[in-house]
């Protein structure tokens, strides 16, 4: 299959490009050509699922042994799907190696990226801009992988304690960069990376932020689970959103035939994308600092293929989104309440979900629709939040312990893209 780029159709190339670049070169995202019609009536586990959607897009590049073992490998965790509320669902995407959704897409690339290297011992640089939780899914997923430096971008003072270590612990082929800045500010610079002549040179880059189509294959995965498992005829989803990529990720599993009648795109302040579903108008805004602080993204990246997919039409994505944002008052009061009645502790970004899945149903007056929340983190990476709204520390699994007395090892930048550069192409580190 070849996939082109958002800014000219005609500019089209192998997935292996489009995975070990990341960006086209005229600075679009890849996009798949077509999308093939999809029967999941013979799978009987997720990676099975995984293989024979993933499928539809690899289309040769990997033999289908050398896929299913990648899907065997990058999908060994269990997704737990907890119903809460009558017809209201959290899919826990939770328990991967770093306990957040990005392991599904970091697990997966690393695998693919290492396939499709024509060298293995060649060097290929990863960098990744994070508001969280994809920096240290990236790292798990490419620690030790030959041939594979990766940089991480991270705004300092953005992300919470748990999400810095796991950022900032592992040495080796990982380097993390703090930045005097927001994550948009990461995120430009990862941007500008690809367009300077002089990185281009000296570093053979790709990115592995949601940018990357290697992130979104896996993570319309899960929106086929859910279907398989509920068995319903027509799903709706709730997307706690930033940068965009989740969502997306979910409109592609409708464009394999996958029966999902609504995505409400849940966002905290950083509401730009809601705005524009309100207004017509698409209007980023600099990030404002949250409770969730995953979705503090001012400029979602992957709005550019949102409206790609849906040939820039308000109309047509107004008939499969929804939007809605919603404060950290309303966000902490929600995590509280679920907790007092219900027992289940949710975190920052899944109460956000949760409360776009309950406004859905306020203003449609509809009851009866299965709604499923992405669930998108464990609740104990913000222990801090909940200890500050609930009253009390989560208990803090053993695979984030661990993290509590190792060493923050991190290189300080300021958003210029200038010392980033420098430090890029190591002459300080």
């Amino acid at each position: 299959m070849k996939f082109y780029s958002t800014r000219n159709k005609n500019l089209e190339e192998t997935l292996s490009y489009s995975i070990l670049n990341g960006l086209a070169p005229d600075g679009g995202l890849f996009m798949p050509e077509k999308f093939l019609s999809l029967d999941l009536s013979q799978c009987r586990t997720f990676a099975e699922i995984a293989f024979e959607a993933s499928s539809k897009f690899v289309d040769g590049d990997i033999d289908d042994e050398e896929l299913k073992n990648i899907c065997n490998e990058a999908f060994n965790f269990p997704i737990p799907i907890v119903e809460i509320a009558k017809n209201t669902f959290v899919m826990e995407l939770f328990h991967g190696p770093t306990m957040a959704f990005k392991d599904f897409g970091a697990r997966f690339m690393a695998r693919m990226v290492s396939a499709l290297k024509d060298d293995p011992a060649q060097r290929t640089t990863v960098i990744v801009a994070t508001s969280g939780d994809t920096g240290g899914a990236v790292a798990s997923g490419f620690h030790g992988v030959r041939g594979i430096d990766v940089v991480l971008l991270y705004p300092k003072g953005k992300v919470s304690p748990l999400q810095e270590k796991q950022l900032t612990t592992w040495g080796d082929n990982i380097t993390a960069i703090e930045v005097e800045g927001s994550f948009d500010d990461c995120q430009r610079m990862v941007k500008e990376s690809f367009h300077d002549q002089t990185v281009k040179e000296n570093l053979n880059l790709t990115a592995a932020n949601s940018i990357n189509i290697a992130r979104l294959i896996p993570q319309m995965l899960y929106y086929l689970h859910a279907v398989k498992e509920l068995g319903s005829k027509e799903l709706i989803f709730s997307v706690p959103s930033g940068n965009f990529g989740n969502l997306t990720a979910g409109v592609f599993a409708k464009r394999l035939g996958m029966p999902l009648k609504k995505f409400i795109a849940s966002t905290n302040i950083n509401d730009a994308v809601p705005r524009y579903l309100e207004s017509g108008a698409f209007e980023p805004k600099p990030s404002v600092k949250t409770i969730s602080n995953a979705m503090d993204v001012g400029e979602a990246s992957n709005f550019e293929r949102l409206m790609d997919l849906y040939g820039n039409s308000l109309e047509d994505i107004q008939k499969d989104v929804t939007g809605y944002s919603f404060n950290d008052e309303l966000t902490a009061l929600r995590m509280k309440q679920l907790y007092e009645e219900k027992d289940y502790l949710i975190d920052p970004h899944g109460a956000v979900g949760l409360l776009g899945a309950e406004k859905y149903r306020e203003e449609q007056s509809d009851s009866e629709s299965p709604i499923v929340v992405l669930g998108t983190a464990h609740p104990a990476k913000f222990n801090e939040v909940v200890e500050d709204h609930l009253g009390f520390s989560p208990e803090i699994p053993h695979r984030l312990s661990v993290l509590t007395d190792k060493k923050k090892n991190s290189i300080p930048c300021s958003n210029d893209f200038k010392e980033f550069k420098e430090i890029l192409l190591g002459k300080r580190r």
